[in-house]
């Protein structure tokens, strides 16, 4: 038996690290070790082509949803703007800027697409988001005392954290921070604890702050007043030259019966040049706040998507919590496994898995933070077949009974008391467990032959 670790949770439950000798825990190092040296050895060209596709489909769908947002005050095209600006928005934060950072592909040399240079389009700082998440919450990974991670340091969301009375307030507050979570995610490592400890220097603390409040500054510029104006000026300028060809036409005789009656409907026709001013600047208003709201409204979109994708991986009630004492003296298995059961995944399809991430996938990301999210569907089946072979959890289900189980902790843990409720056995399911998966495993394969192939026959 592995020393160290307790044997059972609070609530009798069994600790899979405990039930582990050394020698095992050595062995399941040794095999995620080389999992990750074989995908390692095996990155080229379609993973180089799959972010670059990426991104250069999120930069056309932002794109795209601008210039239908020029039209904003027509509802159909706000409904098609919005949705598609807050397509871009995910795919930007979720598959793009989060696994950029992280150094998934700083192995292509590219210099642009690597954690160096890479910012994303969110109010956190690239440094701030690289220390808190990349350093701290992937290295102490639920610790106690350690990730700060575990509640975001305002909820309360495993039973082993003490109660406080201002976590009554936690479900209302777990709202806001879904529509605002991305200031969230910026003012989190500030890390208020330290600073109300007297632990962390001010002058660190004013940097922060001035960089949060540079990228706050550009998010409310790009979204909120220059798209707006951009899109308010042209919508005004195009009604304004619509009203003057029906006056020009009505001056002529034209546009008489019921098509001229229709266009001047349409058109907004002026019986007379005196009030065009007002007019004009009453179009300019309305089009700028249609723009404003569809933007306000795909920065929440993206807000809630992400925080849904982020608590499901890391707080259902079925992942573990380990003490500082547990972890003092960790071995590379031991880390494995830790990293192995404090996460969970989400059931998906192909497009679910892109449009977060990859992070549906979370057990792969916090076993191999490095690797290239687009080959997470590909190791899951064998991740699966290492932990039924040891014994291990593997804990994934489908969106709604994780979403619904963070929730549930949430609601409960506002609460005094509580119980950690029953974690998953041993692994006993399919290696394989989507038709996407094995879809992948194909692809991969044949790409794989197709290289081989190329590099036989030059």
């Amino acid at each position: 038996m592995a020393t160290g670790y307790r044997t059972h949770d609070h609530n009798g439950t069994p600790n899979p690290l405990a039930a582990l000798s050394d020698e095992q825990l050595a062995e399941i190092g040794r095999e995620f070790d080389q999992l990750h040296e074989e995908v390692k050895a095996d990155l080229g060209d379609r993973d180089a082509r799959y972010i670059r596709g990426i991104i250069a489909l999120q930069r056309r769908l932002a794109l795209m949803g601008r210039i239908e947002l020029l039209a904003a005050r027509w509802r159909p095209l706000w409904w098609l703007g919005m949705s598609t600006l807050s397509t871009a928005k995910i795919l930007e934060n979720m598959e793009i800027g989060h696994n950029v950072m992280h150094g998934q592909w700083d192995w292509m040399n590219d210099p642009v697409i690597n954690s160096q240079v890479w910012d994303w389009d969110t109010a956190s700082t690239k440094e701030a988001w690289k220390h808190s998440h990349n350093f701290i919450h992937h290295t102490y990974t639920n610790i106690l005392g350690k990730d700060r991670d575990l509640g975001y340091e305002i909820m309360r969301i495993d039973p082993h954290q003490p109660w406080h009375p201002v976590y009554l307030l936690q479900p209302l507050y777990n709202i806001l921070l879904m529509i605002l979570f991305e200031w969230g995610v910026a003012v989190h490592d500030l890390d208020f604890t330290a600073i109300r400890a007297g632990q962390k220097d001010i002058k660190q603390v004013r940097k922060e702050l001035k960089g949060i409040a540079g990228k706050a500054r550009l998010q409310i510029q790009k979204d909120y007043v220059a798209w707006p104006l951009l899109s308010a000026a042209v919508s005004a300028g195009v009604r304004a030259g619509v009203r003057a060809i029906v006056r020009g036409r009505r001056r002529r005789g034209g546009a008489r019966g019921v098509r001229g009656r229709l266009i001047r409907r349409l058109r907004g026709a002026s019986d007379g040049a005196a009030a065009e001013p007002a007019r004009i600047l009453a179009d300019f208003r309305a089009a700028y706040l249609a723009t404003l709201k569809a933007d306000a409204w795909a920065n929440v979109v993206r807000n809630v998507w992400s925080n849904a994708i982020i608590f499901c991986g890391h707080f259902p009630d079925q992942t573990y919590v380990f003490t500082q004492e547990e972890v003092r003296d960790e071995t590379p298995g031991g880390r494995y496994v830790r990293q192995l059961i404090g996460a969970a995944n989400i059931n998906g399809s192909p497009l679910f898995h892109v449009l977060s991430g990859n992070l549906g996938y979370q057990v792969e990301h916090h076993l191999y933070p490095d690797m290239p999210s687009s080959r997470y569907g590909e190791i899951a089946p064998r991740v699966r077949e290492i932990c039924k072979r040891h014994g291990l959890p593997y804990n994934t289900g489908p969106f709604f009974k994780q979403w619904g189980s963070v929730q549930r902790s949430i609601l409960r843990l506002a609460f005094p008391g509580g119980r950690p409720r029953p974690k998953p056995g041993p692994w006993t399911g399919e290696t394989f467990i989507s038709q996407g998966e094995r879809e992948l495993a194909v692809a991969a394969e044949a790409a794989r032959a197709a290289e081989r192939a190329q590099a036989a026959h030059p």
